[in-house]
């Protein structure tokens, strides 16, 4: 089954970089479950705001400058193995793309998040 982004994943890519869009698009392809962007750019406030909640750990965050995005399967679970099918079809959707992207789910402890790397995308 192909899935396609949905009216409010479209409007959270807004300002989003359009490598990391393309991404995304090409992920959502490819993917075999149904995901959903549920944050791309974020204000500084907003990122206050997790920070101070244990949220978010940085207010260095890449959301602030549309170079991170956070997607979650359809219908939305925390669950960490849900969110397995997703990272492969990012890091697919990547590799096919030839867009560098770092998957907070490697990171052991932010698996919806997905962002541009710092060492391509300054």
């Amino acid at each position: 089954m192909t899935y396609k982004l949905g009216i409010r994943s479209l409007q959270n890519l807004s300002g989003v970089h359009p490598d990391l869009v393309a991404v995304v698009k090409r992920a959502i392809q490819i993917t075999e479950v149904d995901f959903t962007v549920i944050e791309g750019i974020r204000s500084r406030e907003r990122q206050k705001q997790l920070v101070a909640k244990g949220a978010s750990k940085t207010m260095n965050s890449r959301h602030i400058t549309g170079h991170a995005v956070d997607i979650a399967p359809w219908p939305i679970t925390w669950e960490k193995e849900a969110f397995i099918p997703i990272v492969e079809a990012m890091k697919q959707a990547a590799d096919e793309l030839g867009i560098a992207v770092v998957h907070g789910y490697d990171w052991g402890w932010d698996s919806p998040h997905h962002q541009l790397d710092r060492k391509v995308y300054p």
